[in-house]
């Protein structure tokens, strides 16, 4: 699933791409993942494009927004003359667009076009009236960010706000990590990495980590969203940016799919758990 390094980084593609573009007309060959009255959008221009977590908002000149989650496979990606010349990655179901994965595709003016691609199909696009975008469950109870995310008023999530977190909480402390009402935009992949970078194994109590281990983690976990967005995301599994193509995380990874692979830190092998129905990956030697 994309996380927040992903998903930021897609939003700076569509803030680039898309912004400034008229939605002329919206075919929807699996009309389940759209949600809302078609009408609503058609004539709407593009003025911003937001991310709340792991959900991205994009706000058009009439009364209506488009909030947009990826889920597990989802995928924007943007087209037009000037983008043709960009090689398409495989991962968007084939060589062109549109594709077998290309199940919601915007029309916009100056012949460009819009494609939502889910090879899973468990993503959605709804159509919502601005005055009700942040009343939204999603939205509403988002946890804060590690993360200087303006997009929607929010502030950075502390350390005194992530030290309490922890406190309060007898879950496995990577179980926490990715509570979405807890922090929002960790999933699995920082979760491993940050815990790995830390020292810490991902399956302590939270509320038993020590106030040194803490301020290792939450360091930690700014250093490996940073990571992220430096190299335009992770596309181990179905990630690519607006122009459809991978981001580069994953050759960096340290912890994450490194599975019988020798620790950077220590050399011993890393192991692979099921924890929180997720697969956790973590050094058994250093990860205390």
């Amino acid at each position: 699933m994309p996380e927040l390094p992903e998903v930021e980084t897609l939003k700076l593609g569509l803030k680039k791409y898309l912004a400034g573009h008229k939605i002329e007309d919206v075919d929807l060959r699996v009309p389940k993942i759209f949600q809302g009255d078609v009408k609503n959008i058609i004539g709407g221009k593009v003025i911003d494009v937001k991310r709340v977590g792991k959900g991205l908002i994009i706000e058009l000149s009439n009364d209506y927004d488009l909030v947009v989650h990826l889920k597990m496979t989802g995928q924007l990606v943007f087209r037009d003359q000037s983008t043709k010349k960009f090689t398409l990655s495989k991962k968007i179901g084939g060589e062109k667009l549109p594709s077998k994965y290309s199940h919601v595709i915007f029309t916009l003016d100056k012949n460009a076009k819009l494609y939502f691609n889910d090879l899973r199909r468990f993503g959605y696009i709804k159509v919502i009236k601005k005055t009700d975008v942040k009343a939204l469950p999603f939205f509403k109870e988002m946890g804060p960010e590690p993360f200087d995310n303006p997009d929607f008023g929010q502030k950075t999530l502390s350390f005194e706000a992530f030290s309490s977190i922890l406190a309060k909480s007898g879950l496995a402390v990577k179980v926490l990590l990715m509570d979405q009402k807890k922090i929002g935009g960790i999933g699995n992949i920082y979760a491993n990495e940050a815990l790995f970078k830390a020292g810490i194994n991902p399956k302590r109590p939270a509320k038993k980590i020590s106030k040194e281990e803490a301020e290792k983690l939450y360091k930690a976990i700014f250093e490996v969203i940073n990571k992220g967005l430096k190299y335009g995301g992770s596309s181990d599994e179905n990630f690519v940016n607006v122009l459809g193509q991978d981001g580069e995380y994953q050759q960096h990874f340290l912890a994450y799919g490194q599975e019988k692979k020798k620790c950077s830190i220590c050399g011993a092998t890393i192991e692979k758990i099921q924890l929180g129905g997720r697969g956790t990956y973590f050094c058994p030697q250093h990860q205390k």
